[in-house]
């Protein structure tokens, strides 16, 4: 019915239910419309806007199908490709353009894709486009087409924002409906469907007794998140099925890889998001599942279109848990469906063996005998010149993020890091160096030969810690190294407090004087070496000095406490504030009498 009016060259609002061949219907006409190619023709003549880089490959199978005698250039242009293959076909020239809004724009914007010859326009799968939020992004690329041309927009359903724009940019427009009575009664036979209530844990076992059932063929699963594709995916896997994941997340390497696989044969179950449901045309698929209950009814006519084409038979199974029941009553009052309370069933069911033509005895893992599919390795991956980290399929997000990890933690270089020990802020060696080279110098000016610190045992295998003695006054004249260990005992120094210590124990027992004919002089004490604490010191040291005890600390001050006579009443004390110069205040009776007074006290006149 539209392509009359397409080939006419009027504006054409098509609504039909999916499988219905739309595609054609523009497609024959903006074929016929730009003609065979020209050398001298090398800006698009025809642009066809479509929702996902699915749909966009499937309507340019189409269009090259088509134009197999004609010649037609056609473009697919779409993200997760290079740029560089896109620019260089728009160079030497196309007649026709299919791609999605971004890509579209991306390419305008960098001058390299110029619509200033396009004459026919379409709209596919608008309501899609407009559940993705491309609804500004399809008004921009209008506005830069020519106001002189030919529109055409088809949709499955029409919601008022595609309405409105069907209204703005389309110059009057015919609006083509191909539904009827009869024909949904022809076409309605063509898809079972079943809804069952099931438990979110036993999903999968019913889709693997499923996918055994006679008559098995290609099948779909549809689930709402990404997350939950690769766990049905890899599930499946486990349990011997050929599958593959196709959602947003994976490249488009990847998620051509996989539908190339299914429509070969090579897999027999591709897990998808609504991604895959909108314009994907595969032949043999027998069975689609909803693994998770629709948004809403165009989701759930969408999904279940998959199967069933062009006069096919096809199995739908829908399954709904116990807190989707209320949208799913939703969906089936807007279809009017039959199925408002679904039965409950679990994967030992009996009336989902007889539904659904399961063998008796099935189990929930595919025997071997029974693995003939080639699976997703058996098909290339092209390289499409795609940007940023590959996913792999076989690993799930948290055991990707873990291998990574790992990974960088390997390539990580060891760490070379060296502690040094620092006392106020400054190295320890350097402060010592300081200290052990100026002390000498004092001595040698003053003639006295420096005490040289006894050597460390060889047995001892504890770091040697240097810390500076502090410098005490000795009134002798010449000091010999034996009767300078005497008088100032060596003891191990631990920390500041413990030198202190040292030096009061020093200072507490003065050592006798050596008369010789020499003036007194001052001598330093160089830096003292110190060994550990587990070095034996000499006997006469030990009856000299008093035992090292650490200082006792002081209690902390505590408030006075109060003990109360019972121990169910609390006691507050609150300090006192007065001092003797204040005025005690007055109490509520001496207030009352002095207004009695004010007010009672007669007011003098006055005179003039």
């Amino acid at each position: 019915m539209a392509l009359p009016l397409a080939l006419a060259g009027q504006d054409v609002i098509g609504q039909a239910r999916t499988g219905t061949g739309k595609t054609y219907a523009f497609g024959v006409a903006m074929l016929q419309l730009v003609g065979k190619p020209r050398k001298n023709r090398k800006k698009p003549r025809g642009l066809v806007i479509v929702p996902t880089r699915e749909l966009a490959l499937q309507v340019t199978e189409d269009l090259v199908l088509a134009a197999g005698k004609l010649g037609s250039r056609i473009l697919t242009v779409y993200g997760g490709r290079a740029y560089e293959p896109q620019i260089e076909s728009l160079k030497n020239g196309v007649d026709v353009v299919v791609g999605t809004p971004g890509r579209l724009l991306d390419l305008v914007k960098q001058k390299h894709l110029d619509l200033g010859q396009v004459t026919m326009l379409v709209l596919d799968e608008a309501d899609r486009m407009l559940d993705l939020g491309f609804l500004p992004d399809m008004e921009r690329i209008i506005k830069l087409v020519p106001e002189q041309r030919q529109t055409m927009l088809f949709s499955a359903t029409m919601p008022g924002e595609i309405v409105t724009l069907s209204r703005r940019y389309l110059t009057r427009p015919t609006h083509v409906r191909a539904e009827n009575s009869a024909a949904e009664d022809e076409a309605l036979p063509q898809t079972t469907q079943f809804v069952y209530r099931t438990h979110r844990m036993d999903k999968i076992e019913i889709v693997a007794r499923l996918l055994q059932s006679n008559g098995s063929g290609l099948t779909m699963v549809f689930c709402e998140t990404k997350r939950a594709c690769d766990m049905v995916s890899e599930q499946l896997q486990e349990k011997g099925f050929a599958a593959a994941a196709v959602h947003g997340d994976l490249g488009q390497g990847q998620r051509e890889q996989a539908l190339r696989a299914f429509r070969n044969g090579k897999i027999n179950v591709l897990v998808a998001t609504d991604v895959a449901a909108r314009g994907i045309d595969i032949d043999d698929v027998t069975h689609v599942v909803n693994y998770d209950c629709p948004q809403d009814e165009k989701a759930y006519v969408h999904r279940i279109g998959r199967t069933g084409r062009a006069g096919r038979t096809g199995v739908a199974v829908t399954f709904v848990e116990w807190t989707e029941l209320t949208r799913w009553k939703v969906i089936n009052n807007a279809l009017d469906l039959d199925f408002a309370d679904p039965v409950e069933t679990y994967s030992s069911s009996p009336h989902l063996y007889s539904d659904l033509d399961i063998p008796e005895g099935t189990k929930g893992v595919l025997p071997r005998a029974n693995r003939s599919r080639a699976g997703l390795a058996a098909e290339e991956i092209e390289d499409l010149g795609e940007t940023g980290r590959i996913r792999t399929r076989k690993q799930g997000r948290g055991e990707r993020d873990r291998d990574d990890d790992a990974e960088e933690r390997r390539k990580r270089p060891a760490r070379t890091r060296e502690r040094r020990r620092t006392r106020g802020g400054r190295a320890q060696e350097a402060e010592t160096d300081g200290v052990t080279a100026a002390e000498p110098a004092a001595e040698t000016a003053a003639g006295v030969e420096p005490v040289s610190a006894p050597a460390p045992r060889a047995e001892t295998a504890a770091p040697v810690e240097t810390v500076p003695v502090v410098e005490t006054v000795l009134p002798v004249e010449t000091v010999t190294p034996v009767e300078a260990e005497q008088a100032s005992p060596v003891k191990p120094v631990n920390s500041t407090r413990r030198a202190a210590s040292a030096k009061r124990a020093r200072s507490a027992k003065p050592v006798t004087p050596v008369e010789t004919e020499s003036e007194p002089v001052t001598a330093a004490e160089p830096a003292v070496t110190i060994e550990p604490a587990s070095r034996v010191l000499p006997a006469d040291i030990l009856e000299e000095a008093p035992p090292m005890l650490p200082p006792t600390p002081r209690p902390a001050p505590q408030a006075e406490r109060i003990v109360p006579a019972s121990p169910f009443v609390v006691v507050f004390q609150s300090p006192d504030l007065a001092t003797e110069d204040d005025d005690p205040a007055p109490s509520a009776a001496t207030e009352r009498a002095q207004s009695r007074r004010r007010v009672s006290r007669p007011r003098p006149r006055r005179t003039t």
